[in-house]
């Protein structure tokens, strides 16, 4: 665990995003030490508007990541994550760019999981 999920405007290159992601959740100490249980995954959109569109031809960037981790760990821990990861994506530098995170709990009594 987790899974973090990447939703970002197309214009931004994906390959530069799972690393800083994946980074940023070993940095957190959280998780496993080697990161074996990080996923990180991405989806990029063509088609989106982020507010008022400033122009058709370049509209404003986007870039939106949720780590979705187990159920127990506290708000601050979850806090710190969040932080992490937004300040590792602030290294790219992007102008006219919306960056956000979200950290969301994944029920522990619900959730299954097999690794073959």
């Amino acid at each position: 665990m987790p899974h973090c999920i990447i939703e970002h405007s197309s214009s931004i290159d994906s390959k530069t995003l799972i690393p800083l992601v994946f980074n940023a959740s070993m940095e957190s100490s959280l998780f496993e030490k080697d990161g074996s249980d990080i996923k990180v995954r991405v989806l990029p959109f063509s088609h989106y508007q982020t507010g008022i569109i400033q122009s058709a031809a370049s509209p404003a960037g986007f870039i939106h990541v949720t780590m979705r981790i187990l159920s127990g760990r506290n708000t601050e821990k979850k806090l710190m994550l969040s932080k992490l990861v937004l300040k590792s994506l602030a290294t790219l530098a992007l102008k006219s760019c919306s960056t956000s995170v979200e950290v969301v709990d994944i029920d522990r009594a619900s959730y299954s999981k097999v690794v073959s």
